[in-house]
């Protein structure tokens, strides 16, 4: 079935802090982040709040989560319950116009007061709302804003507690103070029932805030994507019975239009003036985008015309420091990540996400699949559904008018846990998915639905993708095509979403776990001995080296397959989870592309390798600086590029120039086998065009030993310092010569006495008081004091440790690793 569709960004009424303000004086948008007073209280009403000069006040600004640090901290749980925000808002009056407080998001359960009274309530997280003050405000003196927000664990409402993410509670988005006019447009839908590369047809349809419309005009202008050029401007006048609801207009039609892809984010920017004579009413303005897409039955996906695979990967909004309150600057930071990484596709897993996201994927080029947040618990009560449902017409309006958007997914292993007695049932479960199914198409005709690991329910939505974990969970990764094969036969629209692995930054290995799942002795053994590992999730080494390997695998197979539509890896970013207390990096799901603060792991460049066009050199591996082994034996280097050859050079000999070929693996064909020298190693990547002018280069420095390392002995301690004039502190396991013992994993932990401060409970590789050990490394970030003492201790379960102290603002004893 083909599907023809334009998607635009969100409509000024439900995107606040994105859409265009009007030309009218009496349509403004405030931003209200700054200042606010915060205090964690079960208070149901702001009169029951303590006094503001009471102990238990904080100043924060918005996005604000009160889990951004204990969540991933090393006590067990995290803090599900109530917070109040407070600000006091100086306005001027306008007679003309109404008011409305719009949150971008907050989780889960949203009260909103002004001056002590209630004003409504919202339940469920991940989707924006507005609520209209007018009638609250006072119109001398200041007006006060109270939010209660509860993140409370509650079956009602989705996403299930059972969940592999935190459910972070807080004021999490933007908030906004909105102006509109009296009268004025709202609900603003955008549609494009046909559109080819020749023409596309275009309607609107929106609500009023009127009485009625009697001799008014509404005027509809649209604008080149140059910005400048007026393709038609075209008005019609209403009369008293036009539709006050769903109000239709079918606009002229756009010749040749130039069409929205991931190559070519074209956007038209359309804009509605609703007049009464020579005085503007109201003023709201879209970006838009036009194309169309399909799937080939049991094969490949088409946009506007072409087939197009879809290469993606997945999105949690999660960064540390932050939690989910993330500042719009970091938001577009991992959107252009996931951009600059040649990925084309996006699943924002597993919910609704922030306004910029949206806007940052419809403007570079993302095709989005957006998500319900029912992940797992199966289906609820009567209640429970009533509020799922409403979440997922919230989320269809509020998002509708974006391009990026093509898939409106349903859920995510929904069956697995239940919450309710009964909610496992595949029947019950069926019927509801059934009907948030029809609702999506009701409301949005021109979309896909979509869910993943529902086998029950699979021929209820459009585009099925069923968990194929080849190489982690279960299997090898080598059996990843014949999955794939088996798969497409029982879905006409298949997508595979969610492959990969864990990878502990900085951890590697010279004998990785191979492709068919054997795992070999360490490289001094006269005689390798062989272990078949049945579950690589638990029984592997976790190491960056086996990561790249499968990720490569993955994308050799995927890239050559003419029929397949698509897939996305799981997941750009390390993101954290209370279901993971004992991963290395402890509570943090460690399968991202780069870790919590968004640093690349090499498994990045493996797929900015195949997908990119920005040339590049990556040698596998600039955080693998220290490497043993036997003074004859050969290793093997890989270097991903998108280079059309790459010549490497070890010690300044050229090793020979080769082909990047898809077919080959590892690398593409470009991976070369020499011996390295003892001591200090320099090697030289060197990529070239198809007509041999050089493009990229890459350098890596790294140190062989060749020396046998014996076993652990002293867990030592030694400072670097950092360009932001704090200090890496690094622990470092040696053998009783001095050696750094390069297979020791175990985990340690980092205290301080005295003064300063360690950059904990961030979740990241440098960010963790208890972590496990990278060959023999593990790191954290320290603050100084300028004056005074402070001692840092790192232990493990086997090792008492070594010190470091800092007296003034320096390490007092701070020594070169081996290594």
């Amino acid at each position: 079935m083909g599907w023809r569709i334009i998607l635009m960004m969100l409509a000024l009424p439900f995107t606040p802090g994105i859409a265009q303000e009007s030309a009218s004086s009496s349509r403004s948008m405030v931003n209200l982040n700054p200042s606010w007073r915060y205090i964690e209280s079960q208070a149901e009403k702001p009169d029951l709040l303590p006094a503001n000069g009471d102990n238990g006040w904080q100043q924060v600004d918005l996005p604000h989560s009160w889990n951004q640090y204990d969540a991933t901290d090393l006590i067990p749980g995290y803090r599900r319950d109530v917070s109040w925000y407070v600000k006091d808002l100086q306005m001027d009056w306008n007679e003309n116009a109404r008011q409305f407080l719009y949150l971008e998001g907050a989780n889960l359960v949203t009260s909103v007061f002004a001056n002590g009274k209630w004003v409504g309530t919202h339940e469920g997280g991940y989707v924006g709302f507005r609520m209209e003050l007018t009638d609250f405000l006072q119109k001398e003196g200041p007006n006060q804003i109270a939010i209660r927000v509860d993140n409370s664990h509650d079956h009602g409402i989705i996403p299930s507690n059972k969940a592999d993410f935190f459910i972070f509670g807080g004021i999490t988005r933007d908030v906004w103070l909105e102006e509109r006019p009296l009268q004025h447009i709202h609900n603003l839908r955008i549609h494009t029932p046909n559109v080819s590369k020749s023409s596309a047809e275009l309607t609107v349809s929106l609500d009023w805030h009127a009485e009625n419309l009697k001799g008014t005009k509404l005027s509809a202008k649209l604008i080149h994507p140059d910005g400048k050029t007026e393709i038609w401007n075209t008005s019609q006048n209403l009369n008293r019975k036009a539709s006050l609801t769903d109000f239709a207009w079918e606009l002229p039609k756009v010749n040749d239009p130039l069409l929205w892809s991931p190559d070519n984010p074209n956007r038209y920017e359309l804009e509605l003036t609703w007049w009464n004579g020579h005085e503007l009413i109201d003023q709201v303005s879209e970006k838009i985008g036009f194309r169309w897409f399909s799937f080939e039955a049991y094969g490949a996906f088409f946009l506007n015309g072409e087939r197009l695979l879809l290469r993606g990967t997945h999105r949690h909004e999660d960064h540390a420091g932050y939690g989910a309150a993330i500042p719009n600057e970091v938001h577009r930071q991992d959107i252009q990540l996931i951009k600059d990484m040649g990925a084309n596709f996006v699943r924002l897993g597993h919910y609704p996400q922030d306004p910029v996201v949206y806007e940052m994927c419809d403007s570079i080029g993302l095709i989005v699949w957006d998500e319900l947040p029912w992940c797992r618990g199966g289906v609820g009560d009567q209640a429970w559904k009533s509020r799922t449902a409403k979440l997922l017409e919230e989320q269809i309006l509020q998002n509708y008018n974006h391009p990026s958007i093509f898939f409106w997914a349903l859920g995510n292993e929904v069956y697995w846990e239940p919450d309710f007695e009964g909610g496992g049932d595949p029947a019950r479960i069926n019927e509801f998915l059934k009907s948030l199914n029809d609702l999506s198409h009701e409301l949005d005709p021109s979309r896909m639905t979509a869910i993943r690991k529902y086998y029950d329910g699979a021929h209820l939505v459009d585009v099925f993708s069923p968990s194929i974990w080849s190489g982690w969970y279960a299997g090898v990764y080598t059996n990843y095509q014949k999955s794939l094969e088996t798969e497409r036969t029982k879905y006409p629209q298949f997508l595979h979403m969610e492959y990969g692995g864990s990878s502990h930054a900085g951890r590697h290995t010279e004998t990785p776990v191979t492709g068919i799942g054997v795992l070999s002795g360490d490289n001094w053994a006269e005689v390798s001995n062989q272990a078949h590992i049945k579950n690589i999730a638990k029984g592997g080494d976790w190491s960056e080296n086996y990561i790249v390997d499968l990720f490569d695998w993955h994308l050799h197979v995927s890239e050559q397959l003419d029929w397949f539509a698509g897939n996305a890896q799981w997941a750009i970013k390390d993101f954290g989870t209370p279901l993971r207390p004992e991963n290395a990096i402890p509570y943090i799901n460690q399968k991202g592309l780069v870790d919590r603060a968004g640093n690349p792991k090499d498994a990045y460049y493996v797929f900015k390798s195949y997908w990119s066009d920005d040339p590049f050199a990556y040698i596998e591996s600039h955080t693998w600086t220290y490497r043993t082994g036997h003074p004859d034996s050969s290793h093997l280097v890989k270097v991903f590029s998108n280079a059309a050859q790459v010549e490497l050079i070890h010690q300044g000999i050229s090793l020979g120039i080769k082909e990047k070929d898809l077919s080959q693996f590892p690398a593409s064909g470009l991976a070369w086998n020499l011996p390295f020298a003892e001591g200090e190693n320099e090697l030289l990547a060197k990529g070239f065009d198809a007509s041999g002018n050089e493009v990229c280069a890459d350098t890596l420095h790294f140190e062989y030993v060749t020396e046998t390392i014996g076993k652990p002995s002293e867990l030592s301690l030694s400072a670097q310092k950092l360009p932001n004039g704090h200090y890496l502190v690094e622990a470092w396991m040696k053998d009783k010569a001095g050696n750094r013992c390069s297979d020791f994993e175990d985990r340690v932990y980092f205290g301080l006495s005295g003064l300063g401060e360690l950059m904990q409970d961030l979740g990241t590789p440098t960010g963790s008081r208890s972590i496990e050990m990278a060959n023999g490394r593990a790191a954290i970030e320290f603050i100084p004091s300028p004056e005074g003492r402070g001692t840092i201790s790192v232990r493990s379960q086997h090792f008492k440790g070594g010190f470091l102290i800092f007296q003034d603002g320096e390490p007092q004893d701070s020594h070169d690793p081996a290594g």
